[in-house]
């Protein structure tokens, strides 16, 4: 792209999308200055089998390796390296860009895994097939106007000693031996000198949730590690983020003393745990105490009630972040659902050391799931995705109404429930499940309830109180109102308002919020 700071979007594109994304103290910004949170989704590995580890159960399929083994014993060389050509090729398809685009994400992040990107041997060198399929993802996401991450999920060696980079012996040999070091310092200068003038490439992920707490013996060579990486992509790129990971799971940040670099954004994970402030107080002083933005680069895995609340939670405290994953097979909890193929339990019996199925059963198992994964073909959970930007149809579990307390992100007031006038569609939503942590009583509930919204135009945060232009009040578009009887909150956008009045409704509603 030479430099070119115009996002080409053909059929979309963000607006923030512009110019090298840069730290500039606890905030992001763009190429044009404005600050910036990256909201984005994470692929499963596109250099590996990311999207299909997850659909089988147990260690015999737990990992890239061991799925590869099994589909060359079960249909043999050739069709196998058919079939991971063919699987690389239409797990992340322009179109899978185009919709992500079209939900109002701005970036990606792309897993890699080093064992199927990098040849064998020395010197340090690209597979022409694998790399020419990342330069396809940044030109799709340069079109269509997505930010792009890349993630070193898998290093030489494995940082993690477990399945998800890959482990060959479950353990994290790229802290035990020296050569897998040397090794991916000489990636991460190939990527460096490929993608530098890249500007759609917003930063440089260097290594996935390294070591677990039951290797944390090696926890002292990490920093080390990054600061010697960091060297070697400052001598062929200076302009590109720095991205760097705690250890356990990335959510232990105490290697974190000072920053290796003037241009970094710190990244913690988050699964399974209580969507609430507590939860990530730790990162939020860090962030204080090194004066540098957070981004929470994988979270998900969960109900959409536990999306509504955590990535709200992010907003809420101005932090980026990337969900996982935009695709799996057989799930309701992300935005893509691959269809599962006839048979697939005799693939999975396989692994548990059960009956081989014939090779012409495997392959047509195989290439079911093959022809089942572009996107066109996958089930679409749009909950899903309204439950990440908190937008129309949603349900938000009272405990989630926002993390800026009382006055900002819920409160009660006199405002009159307004009657819906036509021309405006309404998407409902729970605000009040039974199994939510009341703040009142229900009965005691006053009879109508004060609606905020912390959104603007301009796409920066903003607090309104809307209870002093009475309940209903529109703000970009959108009008909120709030029904304490039912239990239940109302958006309703006007239509035929053009693109640009819809997405600004659309990020007004994934930023509001009643309390009812």
């Amino acid at each position: 792209m030479n430099g070119n700071e115009t996002v080409k979007a053909e059929r979309g594109g963000n607006n923030d999308v512009y110019g090298y994304v840069r730290a500039d103290g606890k905030a992001l910004r763009n190429g044009r200055g404005e600050e910036i949170l990256l909201r984005g989704v994470g692929f499963g590995q596109l250099a590996a089998a990311g999207g299909l580890y997850v659909a089988f159960p147990g260690r015999g399929g737990d990992r890239p390796r061991r799925i590869e083994r099994m589909i060359r014993e079960l249909v043999g060389e050739e069709k196998a390296a058919r079939f991971w050509a063919l699987y690389y090729d239409r797990y992340v398809a322009e179109a899978d860009i185009a919709r992500i685009a079209a939900e109002g994400f701005n970036s990606v992040r792309v897993p890699l895994l080093a064992r199927t990107l990098l040849e064998e041997g020395e010197p340090v060198r690209f597979r022409p097939d694998m790399i020419a399929r990342i330069d396809r993802v940044v030109r799709w996401c340069e079109r269509y106007g997505l930010y792009v991450i890349l993630d070193l999920h898998g290093a030489p060696g494995g940082q993690t000693g477990t399945n998800i980079d890959d482990s060959e012996r479950d353990l994290p040999e790229l802290f035990l031996d020296a050569e897998h070091r040397s090794r991916t310092v000489a990636l991460w200068r190939l990527l460096a000198e490929r993608y530098r003038d890249e500007w759609i490439v917003a930063g440089y992920d260097l290594l996935n949730e390294p070591l677990p707490e039951w290797f944390s013996a090696h926890n002292a060579g990490v920093m080390p590690f990054y600061e010697a990486v960091i060297a070697a992509i400052r001598e062929v790129d200076d302009r590109h983020m720095i991205i760097l990971e705690g250890v356990h799971w990335a959510t232990d940040w105490s290697i974190f003393d000072k920053l290796p670099d003037d241009n970094v954004l710190l990244q913690f994970h988050k699964y399974w745990n209580a969507p609430d402030t507590a939860s990530i107080q730790v990162y939020l002083d860090h962030r204080d105490r090194l004066n540098a933005p957070l981004f929470m680069g994988e979270g998900g895995e969960n109900n959409k009630d536990w999306y509504a609340g955590a990535f709200r939670l992010f907003e809420d405290h101005d932090i980026s972040w990337n969900f996982w994953t935009w695709k799996k097979m057989d799930t309701d909890n992300s935005p893509c659902s691959i269809r599962r193929p006839d048979g697939w339990e005799l693939l999975v019996r396989y692994l548990e050391d059960g009956e081989k199925p014939s090779p012409d059963e495997a392959e047509r198992i195989l290439w079911e799931y093959l022809d089942n994964l572009p996107l066109e073909r996958c089930d679409y959970e749009p909950g899903v995705v309204s439950s990440l930007f908190v937008r129309a149809p949603v349900r938000i579990p009272a405990a989630f109404y926002g993390y800026t307390g009382e006055g900002a992100s819920y409160g009660f007031g006199g405002a009159q429930p307004e009657r819906r006038g036509s021309g405006e569609r309404t998407a409902i939503g729970a605000c009040c499940p039974p199994w939510a942590p009341a703040r009142e009583p229900r009965a005691s509930v006053p009879p109508t309830a004060r609606i905020f919204a912390s959104s603007s135009p301009d796409g920066r945060r903003r607090t309104f109180n809307t209870a002093a232009a009475r309940n209903g009040k529109r703000r970009n578009g959108c009008t909120w109102r709030c029904s304490p009887a039912t239990g239940s909150h109302t958006a309703a956008r006007p239509r035929g308002r053009g693109r640009q009045r819809t997405a600004a409704a659309r990020r007004t509603a994934g930023r509001s919020a009643c309390a009812c």
